[in-house]
């Protein structure tokens, strides 16, 4: 069922996943409310949008309880992506981490209540797995967290269960596994590693890769999301409710052979590319080895179907970046 007519509230509506979302929820006919408070999102992921007429942004902060109420008047259902990202940025600042995930995603939960807004669909983690060694990932069998944002983003989870017993609201969560696409950030200390290597290789530098590279993620395209995200707000199937999900491809990439494949596809671009090459540095703390998602949940009960297996949503987020870094120089 497509997600239509419908006023949507996008929390972190600005950031990479978010903005897309805002994007193609206009392009549904959606009235779409956009809050964010621009600390890691951009305001020029919306600009197309902000003229429209059933777009309406608030620069808020969802540890304000008052901007969280604003922002849910006159709504029908909430994708909450708003969150502050990054195992490493938690390991330096888990205090700010909690504060916003854990505090900031109460109160949406507690503003959804107040203005009976029944459905929240929000962004959960692959993080939450923890220490769990088992591939592939399922979702009733987790480990324990590694990070504080780990921890976080298992909390919500566990706030989304409460809500869902004590006020009825109707809660579903969806676990992101390594999503990319357009729009997602290349630059700062926090950047994720996709774009971040096709910068370096569209620059002539050597991509670095934390690690030897055997190190393995389900990386997982945009418009995967997207679908998922639609197919959790619009679901009428009673079981499919008040559950966590896996967002994932399925599929398994080791981290030099992702990173071979981008080269490949980049000197097409240009030839100079492919006599560029990859360094290695220290493993990062935090970081789980090994990621791989079972998707069988999601595709039983949301009938969730990946558009872009991870050789297509390469390709297309290349061309999306290419062009991108072309019109900025």
């Amino acid at each position: 069922m497509s997600l239509k007519n419908k006023r949507i509230l996008v929390t972190g509506g600005a950031g990479f996943i978010g903005s897309n979302l805002c994007e193609y929820l206009i392009k549904q006919n959606n009235e779409v409310t956009c809050l964010d408070n621009l600390i890691t999102g951009k305001k020029e992921n919306i600009e197309p949008l902000i003229e429209h007429s059933k777009f309406k942004f608030i620069e808020g902060d969802i540890t304000n309880i008052d901007h969280c109420n604003e922002a849910c008047k006159n709504i029908d259902i909430i994708l909450h992506q708003a969150a502050l990202g990054s195992v490493p940025r938690s390991i330096d600042n888990p205090i700010r981490t909690n504060e916003i995930n854990i505090n900031g995603f109460l109160n949406i939960l507690w503003a959804a209540k107040e203005n009976n807004i029944k459905r929240v669909v929000y962004a959960a983690s692959s993080s939450t797995y923890g220490d769990s060694k088992k591939l592939p990932k399922v979702e009733n069998e987790i480990g324990l967290p590694l990070s504080p944002y780990a921890v976080t983003k298992y909390v919500n989870e566990l706030y989304a269960g409460v809500f869902s017993n004590l006020y009825g609201l109707e809660l579903i969560g969806l676990r992101y596994f390594n999503v990319f696409g357009r729009k997602q950030d290349p630059d700062g200390a926090y950047a994720a590693a996709i774009p971040k290597f096709i910068k370096a290789f569209i620059n002539y530098q050597s991509p670095n890769i934390h690690g030897d590279g055997s190190q393995s993620r389900d990386f997982t395209y945009i418009d995967n999301v997207i679908q998922a995200n639609e197919l959790a707000a619009t679901t009428t199937n009673e079981k499919a409710i008040n559950q966590v999900y896996n967002v994932a491809c399925g599929d398994q990439s080791f981290l030099k052979e992702l990173v071979d494949e981008l080269k490949f596809l980049l000197s097409n671009f240009d030839p100079k590319i492919k006599d560029i090459n990859t360094t290695f540095g220290p493993e990062r703390i935090g970081d789980i080895k090994h990621s791989l998602a079972s998707i069988e949940k999601a595709q039983n009960l949301l009938n969730y179907n990946p558009s872009h297996n991870v050789k297509e949503g390469l390709s297309a987020a290349i061309d999306w970046y290419w062009h991108y870094f072309n019109n900025k120089s």
